[in-house]
């Protein structure tokens, strides 16, 4: 039998999501409050409505018979939008409201994690009087994290230390309107991501990934949604050792363990230190761009994950092709902080070349794709190692032009993989 998988959300993570079921025996058809025209021409069919109105994506659901939802962004997964699909009959392959607190509420998160005894917790502490916490920061012997406790977009965290001074710090708090933060600890040591899929109370994890949330080249600049990421044709980052990847994967086994209920994909943002992987963030979806990594080689049919996951069955073991990739994201002149909408995209997936084009937030008129305000489209290369990779984007950014776009053209760079891998020598003192 043929599945009717309604895909929700219109951004570059979906687009890789569509993409990933484009061969499947199966009918797409997807709803986001824009429209994503590389969605639009795989999808046999597109709605435009407010994903974060659960009666909305219900009444679409149902008008097209549908048979598996998967709910790429955290918005809706907020909103309930699982929950009411499961209330209809149709499977959601994304955590129930309460589950995915486990993302859209950091101050639950860490007491999930504290009360659970989940491994790699940071020290914390939560406030709602926000000078209580500014408080806390000239009384702590070290430097904090200062992280809004709802959803900010990957935009709202401060890091005392990195980014701000502790009185900036303070004065970001006071100004901010903010009902609840958490502060915790910094960690030192390098970033990187592992996604796992996960159904049944059982988890299959993908490959690590390095998201880089700085603007500009260098780590410098405000954060954002992210700028681009790479993988590599191990497990592994070039940074990391097989067991530092196998104990962040132990640490998302402790952290399923624990989740009665949980469906969906569980992201685990992690920290390498000198003392082993911690726990920077979870997040209760793909990442965007983490996602464009890992599903362009997943060789497992993503409808048989789906299939299984419905049918209580067991997931099956994923395959992924032993290739790097690397993920660079065109944003408009001026993003994060004050974007220029209106530049025309010159690439489409034709002119791409070797490299995959993933639309993110664009406007498509009679006359050609034009960007937004937000992240534009992101170009992934895939080959057998990083630098090849990072080659095949870099050649499709070439065609994409840079008029009204700026990327970070450094990610994936040999010369910027080596500073990683010195840094933990250093912090490991090798």
């Amino acid at each position: 039998m043929r599945e009717n998988v309604l895909l929700i959300g219109g951004g570059g993570r979906e687009h890789a999501i569509a993409r990933a079921l484009e061969d499947s025996e199966a009918d797409l058809y997807a709803c986001a409050g824009n429209r994503n025209p590389g969605i639009a021409r795989i999808a046999a069919g597109f709605e435009t409505l407010e994903t974060t109105n659960p009666k909305a994506v219900v009444e679409y659901a149902e008008e097209i018979d549908a048979t598996i939802a998967v709910i790429g962004p955290e918005a809706p997964l907020e909103a309930g939008v699982a929950d009411e699909l499961e209330a209809t009959g149709i499977y959601a392959f994304g955590p129930k409201e309460e589950d995915a607190r486990i993302e859209t509420d950091k101050a639950f998160q860490r007491r999930f994690m504290q009360e659970n005894d989940v491994p790699g917790c940071p020290d914390f502490e939560t406030f709602d009087d926000m000078d209580a916490a500014c408080d806390f920061i000239d009384d702590y012997d070290g430097d904090l994290a200062i992280k809004p406790a709802g959803l900010t977009g990957g935009k709202g965290v401060k890091v005392i230390g990195d980014q701000v001074t502790a009185e900036e710090g303070k004065e970001y708090i006071r100004d901010s309107d903010y009902d609840r933060i958490v502060l915790e600890e910094r960690l030192i040591g390098e970033e990187f991501t592992v996604q796992a899929f996960v159904a049944n109370g059982e988890f299959r994890t993908a490959p690590a990934v390095q998201d880089h949330k700085r603007a500009y080249e260098g780590d410098e600049g405000p954060n954002t949604g992210g700028m681009g990421s790479y993988s590599d044709a191990t497990d592994e980052l070039p940074f990391m050792t097989e067991s530092d990847y196998e104990e962040a994967v132990s640490i998302i086994e402790a952290t399923v363990d624990a989740l009665d209920d949980y469906r969906g994909i569980l992201y685990g943002q992690f920290m390498l230190t000198t003392t082993g992987p911690r726990v920077v963030e979870f997040n209760a979806r793909f990442g965007d761009p983490e996602a464009m990594n890992s599903l362009p080689v997943l060789e497992t049919d993503f409808l048989e994950i789906l299939i299984a996951a419905r049918d209580g069955e067991a997931l099956p073991e994923l395959s992924f092709a032993d290739q790097a990739t690397v993920c660079k994201y065109a944003v408009p002149d001026g993003y994060p902080t004050e974007p220029e909408a209106g530049a025309k995209v010159q690439v489409d997936e034709e002119s791409a070349g070797d490299a995959l084009l993933y639309y993110a937030s664009v406007d498509e008129r009679d006359d050609g794709i034009y960007t937004t305000t937000s992240r534009s489209f992101a170009l992934v290369g895939v080959a057998d190692s990083i630098s090849e990779a990072e080659e095949i984007a870099e050649e499709a950014l070439g065609v994409a032009g840079e008029e009204g776009l700026r990327v970070r053209h450094d990610i994936g760079k040999s010369a910027l993989i080596q500073r990683r891998i010195d840094h933990m020598n250093e912090l490991r003192g090798e």
